[in-house]
């Protein structure tokens, strides 16, 4: 089974690059010349020819490369380990790969510079890589090329300032509830219907300043879209995990357990069971309220969580979003 979070260093006498890995899908981006082909590289030498390939990798769990026509065949055969993928293989971008890893057990590394909509990743998992020569003390000539990870979506800060309009991505609970939390404001909300049409809702919307909500946990594949827009239109992100997230986070549940599951979500999220942590809070939310008043359904949204008490407790763990 794999969960948890894990630490993969790989290195040679050239190179060394170092990758946390949070969540079954991570994504590679960034300019050319970095690193992100040398390190599938390194682990296929290394998987090829072992210790004699001169490449040292350090990880608590296998490390393999996915490529060519025979994907299928080779992924079959994975379990339990954090699979690399480059850029130019096609198979990458099909609903075929996506049914694929949705039904494995394994932890996925994938070098995309272009939007991969068929997969659910996160806005955090979204990295660029960055280099540092450094030489050697006792031998100056020798030098090694280190190789870390830096977050190429930054959070979004929030001042307090009240937004002409508020789009949330669902339609279901989630924006029942924000639909309220607006309304008592007077600020226009709407639904996207889907986290695929926010970037032609932000387009067409004539609106001044405007707040989109949406799951963080899945909404990887429009953050360039909407990031591109951004350069001219004056738009902020509030992107939780999800809703499911934000309640269990809420005083309505101050239990040891849900705290401690919440400060460490990775450690409780099976990636064979959970394609994204959106699903995994989803089900611990309706699981949890299961025949209480505070029953869960993601499709409408039980009103007691529009009463003062629970809407409260659920609006305290807002930032200031001008709402």
């Amino acid at each position: 089974m794999m969960k948890g979070d894990h630490l993969v260093v790989v290195r040679n006498n050239k190179v060394q690059i170092k990758l946390p890995i949070c969540r079954n899908i991570t994504i590679l981006q960034g300019k050319s010349a970095t690193g992100k082909t040398t390190l599938i590289d390194l682990i296929a030498q290394h998987e090829a020819l072992g210790e004699s390939s001169g490449v040292t990798i350090n990880c608590d769990v296998p490390c393999r490369v996915l490529a060519g026509a025979k994907w299928q065949r080779d992924l079959a055969d994975i379990e339990d380990s954090i699979v690399f993928i480059d850029e130019d293989n096609a198979f990458m971008k099909t609903h075929e790969f996506a049914h694929a890893a949705r039904h494995s057990s394994n932890y996925y590394v994938l070098i995309a510079r272009e939007a991969l909509p068929q997969l659910p990743y996160s806005v955090d998992e979204i990295y660029g890589l960055k280099n540092a020569t450094r030489s050697s003390s006792k031998y100056p000539a020798y030098k090694r090329v280190y190789t870390s990870v830096y977050r190429i979506f930054s959070s979004t800060s929030f001042t307090g300032e009240r937004p002409d309009l508020v789009i949330v991505e669902d339609s279901n609970s989630g924006y029942e509830f924000f639909a309220t939390l607006c309304a008592k404001s007077g600020v226009p909300c709407v639904s996207a219907g889907g986290k695929s049409n926010i970037y032609r809702l932000l387009r067409e919307r004539p609106e001044g300043e405007i707040l989109v909500i949406a799951d963080g946990a899945a909404f990887g594949a429009e953050m360039a879209y909407v990031a591109s827009l951004m350069r001219f239109k004056k738009i902020r992100l509030f992107l939780p995990e999800s809703f499911e997230w934000l309640v269990l986070s809420s005083s309505l549940f101050d239990d040891a357990r849900t705290r401690e599951m919440l400060l460490h979500p990775v450690d409780h999220i099976e990636s064979a069971e959970f394609f994204s942590w959106e699903q995994f809070f989803t089900k611990e939310l309706i699981e949890r309220t299961s025949g209480s008043y505070l029953s869960y359904s993601k499709r409408e949204l039980n009103e007691v969580y529009l009463q003062p008490r629970e809407f409260d407790a659920i609006a305290a763990e807002l930032p200031d979003l001008g709402i």
